[in-house]
């Protein structure tokens, strides 16, 4: 079983930034940020190999948001900023068994709780 905690969500201003944090309780090959706004499905944000540090970013977030890893911590890192305007959304973390380089949410198997974003308008 793999545990996946993350941290860092909170309130900022449009055009500013912010960083999540997703700690994992052992090495996870590949993880994923996924989002979801009330009422509206989740969408992959980026998801990174923790194996050679491959990325990859939706359309909306590419230029924004980067993903690292700090694999001596077992945790992945989203930096977003410009942030925009939009309905408040909670920041999912997840962890597959191998990188696909894809964001479908159907790919990943290990989920955290997730954390809250909201970017006021």
């Amino acid at each position: 079983q793999l545990q996946l905690v993350e941290s860092g969500g909170g309130l900022v201003q449009p055009g500013g930034s912010l960083r999540l944090s997703c700690a994992a309780s052992r090495f996870a090959v590949a993880i994923a940020w996924v989002r979801r706004a009330p009422g509206k499905e989740r969408e992959g944000v980026s998801c990174i190999s923790s194996s050679d540090g491959s990325t990859k970013y939706a359309d909306s977030v590419t230029g924004r948001f980067t993903i690292s890893r700090d694999n001596a911590k077992n945790t992945v890192y989203l930096q977003m900023s410009c942030l925009k305007p939009d309905a408040p959304a909670v920041y999912y973390c997840a962890a597959s068994t191998y990188y696909s380089g894809r964001l479908e949410e159907r790919r990943y198997i290990y989920w955290g709780q997730g954390t809250p974003v909201t970017v006021p308008s």
